[in-house]
């Protein structure tokens, strides 16, 4: 049997005038903190935060995202290129993000951010920016299929897509899968946000997001193909690696709450919070 397989064929460019050039993927990243910002100003209001502190928290979050994310794209992925040409690191409009870096950056940027406001604590800020990271990440890779990057594996599936602008093949649309998982943790973590014990217990939002996320991650990465030279003979590819850790302090945050945290690895102050139930 054979099949018509949707062919992708759309420049990645908007709109292009001299200097100025608009792509689709800069549009879903910036979308992507909008609608961040819209999502935790409700946050704010609900729990009777001061909006106006938001500001600063967003503009911290993405210094942390754009600069982990160049910085995890350059040392995880093509290190070797670019220690030798460090000033390309710079370039960050010729592309090369990624997103374990951004979210290394993010956790950086709560730590800052956390210090300065003692009232906001680090695991407090975590559970609440969970909820608008997974929905960015819903945005950001739909921008990778706008931007036919970060493709599939070649499949003879009937879901199949042809990304014209790489080549012929008919391939998973991997962004799309990770897109759909990213959107479906979002609603996840939503409902998890509602209930009341476990929206007041530090660390249960934010390892449910790092283990649903970088558990997705390390799966649907075997549909992809690999983004780095070195990766075509490992079983598990860089960005596998990279999950592995964050999946593990997840465990590490759920079980810190499921034991009451008896071990003070992650939150030291046992009575900070109710035991989620």
């Amino acid at each position: 049997m054979t099949h018509r397989y949707f062919v992708w064929d759309i420049s990645p460019v908007i709109f292009s005038a001299g200097p100025v050039t608009i792509r689709w993927y800069g549009l879903f990243f910036a979308g992507a903190f909008v609608a961040g910002h819209i999502l935790m100003t409700a946050v704010y209001k609900k729990e009777g935060r001061p909006v106006e502190d938001l500001s600063s928290l967003m503009n911290h979050l993405l210094l942390g995202t754009i600069i982990g994310a160049r910085l995890g794209h350059c040392l995880f992925y093509d290190p070797v290129y670019y220690l030798g040409h460090p000033v390309q690191i710079l370039k960050i409009w010729e592309g090369g993000l990624a997103s374990h870096g951004g979210a290394a950056g993010i956790l950086a940027a709560l730590l800052i951010y956390s210090y300065k406001k003692k009232d906001q604590g680090f695991l407090w800020l975590m559970d609440r920016i969970a909820l608008p990271a997974a929905f960015g990440g819903t945005l950001i890779r739909t921008g990778n299929f706008f931007n036919s990057e970060i493709i599939g594996r070649p499949t003879a599936m009937p879901w199949a897509v042809v990304f014209q602008r790489v080549d012929s093949l008919p391939r998973h649309p991997s962004q799309l899968y990770e897109s759909i998982a990213c959107l479906l943790i979002f609603i996840i973590l939503g409902m998890t946000y509602r209930k009341d014990t476990a929206r007041n217990t530090e660390g249960v939002i934010s390892g449910l997001f790092l283990i649903l996320v970088f558990s997705s991650r390390i799966a649907l990465e075997f549909f992809k193909v690999p983004q780095a030279a070195y990766n075509t003979e490992m079983f598990l590819n860089t960005g596998q690696w990279l999950s592995i850790p964050f999946v593990l302090v997840g465990m590490g945050l759920i079980a810190e709450v499921w034991t009451d945290h008896r071990f003070g690895i992650f939150i030291k102050d046992k009575d900070a919070n109710k035991k989620w139930e």
